[in-house]
């Protein structure tokens, strides 16, 4: 049994690095994807996991399946295709530490997963089921999320959502909200950052969208708000939970470490979402900014995630 199984883009973060002696951007070679990043930081943080989704048999998919190795996720699920090549981000950060995205994806692997490559076991045997809104973005990849999540929640798993907004990978803001918004009867428990309120719910404000993806039957809402923490809600009670003080070097990657944190401790209870104390899922938000506050000091995504000891010395200095 697998504590959390996630599907989606799995590609490389070309991070800008500085500059060459001749004037030029250099850029890193880093592993990235919103739901391996998550399913990383959970790993690191002690949790059993495994991986969906697919990469070009090409130098950067060897790559990224040796990264998930060496991480301990289950690659069983992880597809090598031949005729098609690995998705790549160039990520350039501004001052502040924001990013800003180019990808090359016309297709990428990543787009290309079928229904019929699913590997249903490790859907049928997993506690949490994540995806993320890439997934959504094209055929076929995008029937295939909508399978797992059907075969995911069918065996009784947690069904956790991200939708990760990157504009151009969609045709228009319309349909990207249309299939973001799309998967929200299925999920039970979902991450937004306030910068996706408005496109998921229609609301800007924090607890206007929280209130609002409540009453579409989601038990738990958590909406991140950078260096002011996080904002939880269920449907008996809501709260802020303020985040730790951190020099921010990248940001890429702070959400999925946030995700993972959040969702590990949660598993870690061994408690239903209908069992769980508000107080706990608070405790839970509170670990979660702790992994973020650590990974937005390194670089990448990836290779910024914390380990258990780093967390629990943060949270306990």
């Amino acid at each position: 049994m697998f504590d959390i199984v996630a599907l989606g883009e799995l590609l490389i973060d070309f991070t800008n690095n500085g500059i060459s002696k001749s004037g030029m951007k250099l850029f890193e070679q880093n592993p990235g994807g919103a739901p391996a990043n998550m399913l990383i930081a959970s790993t690191k943080l002690g949790l059993k996991t495994a991986f969906i989704g697919k990469v070009g048999a090409d130098m950067h998919g060897d790559f990224l399946k040796e990264v998930l190795e060496r991480q301990n996720v289950d690659v069983s699920g992880l597809i090598q295709d031949p005729n098609y090549f690995t998705t790549l981000a160039f990520v350039d950060l501004k001052e502040n530490g924001e990013r800003i995205f180019s990808f090359s994806r016309k297709p990428g692997a990543d787009t290309q997963l079928k229904v019929e490559e699913l590997n249903v076991t490790l859907l049928e045997q997993t506690r949490l089921f994540h995806f993320g809104s890439l997934s959504l973005t094209t055929e076929p990849c995008r029937l295939a999320t909508y399978k797992a999540i059907s075969c995911a929640k069918k065996a009784g798993a947690i069904i956790s959502y991200d939708p990760n907004y990157r504009k151009s990978l969609w045709t228009t803001e319309s349909i990207a909200i249309n299939e973001m918004r799309a998967p929200l009867p299925y999920v039970d428990i979902i991450k937004i950052s306030d910068e996706e309120t408005k496109l998921l719910t229609g609301f800007q404000e924090p607890e206007l969208a929280a209130k609002s993806l409540i009453e579409k039957g989601i038990k738990i809402v958590v909406i991140t708000l950078g260096a002011n923490g996080a904002f939880l809600q269920t449907k008996e009670d809501s709260c802020l939970v303020p985040s730790f003080k951190s020099k921010v070097v990248d940001t890429t990657g702070a959400g999925d470490s946030f995700w993972g944190g959040f969702t590990s401790q949660l598993l870690k209870t061994k408690k239903s979402l209908d069992t769980l104390s508000f107080d706990e899922l608070c405790e839970c938000v509170r670990f979660a900014n702790a992994v973020a506050s650590i990974c937005v000091t390194r670089r990448g995504a990836i290779p910024a995630l914390p380990t258990i000891d780093e967390v629990l010395q943060k949270l306990n200095p």
